[in-house]
């Protein structure tokens, strides 16, 4: 990879929920990208198979990774750079004590982790945990093979970890509108709110919390139903994550509720590398 970004890199993550649906809206996807203006972007959720869209977004090189079921999941990302190397979920087996749990979410295209000369960055869609917490069983398997995952890339080359897409979690309280009507529910349950503790304790730092600690009403994810955006009755499930040893290397993040063409809105980072 050629070291050709001084500057502060941008990042930006979006679950689009349906790359085709957003494809047909108004602003267009490719404009929302120049909006971005990102040197990387990651997209969650995209509900393609190979071959399905073809997106030309000029200066960009585009990784897939896609569920084996069809109109399911899947991740992208659209990187300035071209990686070193691209790993996916099924990277995560090695780490999982429960292979068979994370093996049915890892052909699920949820991961996509590229490295580049100074850091690697993995794009997340983590597996919700599904009404009366049904899928549960996977979602810890799960959240703890992916931080092992994460913490053999910083042991692997001692390069920093840059993290982001949709945990499928509010961490905390001040992380959605209506905390004691939630309590318990699907990504606030305190399963899933205790494996992102034990995230951020292995030695990653919540980017957006980093900058805004006492901010409320900072949600990136809101129900269609109730006029829930409209009410901004949402939450933060959207994240950008970043080992701790360059968190103090973060110099703004943001979330950009004002786009719109999916229930979550995209989020952002600029951190030197």
């Amino acid at each position: 990879m050629a070291d050709i970004i001084t500057r502060p890199y941008r990042f930006a993550s979006w679950n689009v929920n349906g790359l085709r649906a957003v494809l047909r809206k108004e602003p267009s996807f490719t404009e929302i990208a120049e909006e971005l203006d990102a040197d990387i972007l990651a997209l969650q959720e995209t509900k393609l198979q190979e071959g399905q869209v073809e997106i030309d977004l000029p200066g960009y090189t585009q990784t897939w990774s896609y569920a084996e079921r069809k109109g399911y999941s899947g991740t992208a990302v659209f990187s300035r750079e071209e990686p070193l190397s691209v790993r996916h979920a099924d990277s995560l087996l090695p780490f999982a004590e429960s292979n068979e749990l994370v093996a049915e979410a890892a052909r699920e295209g949820r991961v996509c982790a590229l490295e580049f000369d100074r850091f690697w960055f993995v794009d997340v869609y983590t597996p919700n945990a599904q009404n009366e917490l049904a899928r549960l069983d996977v979602r810890m398997a799960w959240d703890d093979a992916y931080r092992a995952f994460l913490k053999g890339l910083e042991d692997e080359g001692g390069k920093p970890v840059v993290t982001c897409g949709d945990f499928n979690v509010a961490h905390e309280e001040i992380d959605l509108k209506n905390p004691k009507s939630n309590r318990g529910n699907a990504g606030f349950s305190d399963e899933e709110r205790g494996k992102f503790t034990e995230l951020l304790d292995a030695g990653f730092t919540d980017t957006f919390r980093r900058l805004h600690p006492d901010e409320t009403g900072a949600y990136s994810w809101w129900s269609y139903r109730f006029n829930a955006r409209k009410n901004n009755a949402g939450w933060r499930i959207d994240y950008f994550l970043v080992s701790d040893t360059v968190a103090d290397r973060v110099r703004d993040a943001g979330i950009r509720s004002d786009i719109f063409g999916s229930d979550h809105c995209p989020v952002t980072l600029e951190i030197e590398l």
